[in-house]
């Protein structure tokens, strides 16, 4: 008799107890602010984590309008990724509408900014973007885990290993850019862009960057700037200028039509392409950007 009565009693604790299991072991909600954050959030996370990317492929995050979809998903989250540095300059307003109380997590937290030349009036006066040194986004990496870690204490040993597994890509590809830039010679070292967004680049590889516009694509470059920079770039012998995916090419045509210098391809500075571009992932970028410099700089 008892054990006829037991056994629907424990059925019914049973299933009481079920739909907090699956709880348990839903994914993490995470909204990341941009592409490349996005990519490496979700190279950590893999599907322990749902993953929103506010802004997405080839898009500009200097000059994105939060929505209000985009305020519900944020709301929703059990995490927010930001770069930080001030690169979202419309983060705050987003995080105000939505009403978001959770925890967010600043992936360059630890990592030095470069201060702007002049000083700026955007980006907290430095340079956000950080993830353009590989060295950095070691920190990136590392700063994502912990985060989930400490959110997912359950998945830490999984997350452990995305990132050792992503650090050792990441240490591959930084042999492979020194092994190919190193080639190149001390002439043959200026790049011209579109914005001025490879300052960490540049401080780590030993190149030199020019760009019509400002750290800020929102920015505007004056006819002054551009004729200065024409001079430049005939000066000292430029060969190749790069348009970058998410702004317009036209001004860097331009600017190469009347300097003599070729354009010598795409780079990808602010965002990923579309997963299955050339820039589908952050590490795939980096590749590509290396390559496209090698090959333009290096022509003879």
């Amino acid at each position: 008799m008892f054990h006829q009565w037991l056994r629907p009693c424990l059925l019914v604790v049973l299933l009481a107890w079920l739909p907090w299991v699956h709880a348990e072991e839903a994914p993490l909600k995470a909204v990341a602010t941009f592409s490349i954050l996005g990519d490496m959030v979700k190279a950590i996370g893999g599907e322990r984590i749902q993953l929103t990317t506010l802004v997405g492929a080839d898009s500009d995050g200097h000059v994105y309008q939060p929505t209000p979809a985009d305020a519900k998903t944020v709301a929703q989250a059990d995490m927010l990724f930001v770069n930080g540095l001030g690169f979202e300059g419309w983060l705050e307003r987003l995080v105000e509408a939505s009403g978001y109380k959770g925890k967010v997590v600043t992936a360059t937290e630890g990592i030095t900014g470069l201060p702007l030349d002049g000083g700026s009036h955007q980006h907290e006066g430095v340079d956000p973007h950080a993830w353009q040194n590989l060295a950095n986004a070691k920190t990136y990496i590392q700063n994502i885990t912990r985060a989930l870690q400490d959110a997912d204490p359950v998945g830490s040993a999984v997350y452990a290993i995305n990132r050792d597994t992503y650090l050792q890509q990441l240490a591959v590809l930084e042999q492979q850019l020194a092994e190919t830039l190193g080639k190149l010679p001390e002439d043959r070292r200026s790049v011209v862009t579109s914005h001025d967004a490879f300052g960490y680049f540049a401080a780590a590889y030993q190149l030199k960057f020019l760009a019509p516009q400002g750290i800020n694509t929102e920015t505007e470059a004056t006819a002054k700037d551009v004729a200065a920079l024409i001079e430049q770039i005939r000066a000292e012998k430029i060969t190749a200028v790069f348009v970058e995916n998410m702004v317009s090419p036209r001004l860097l045509e331009q600017i190469a039509a009347e300097s003599g210098a070729t354009v010598g391809g795409t780079l990808y500075a602010d965002a990923l392409s579309p997963a299955d571009g050339v820039a589908g992932t952050y590490l795939a970028m980096m590749e590509h950007n290396i390559e496209t410099l090698y090959q333009a700089l290096a022509a003879k």
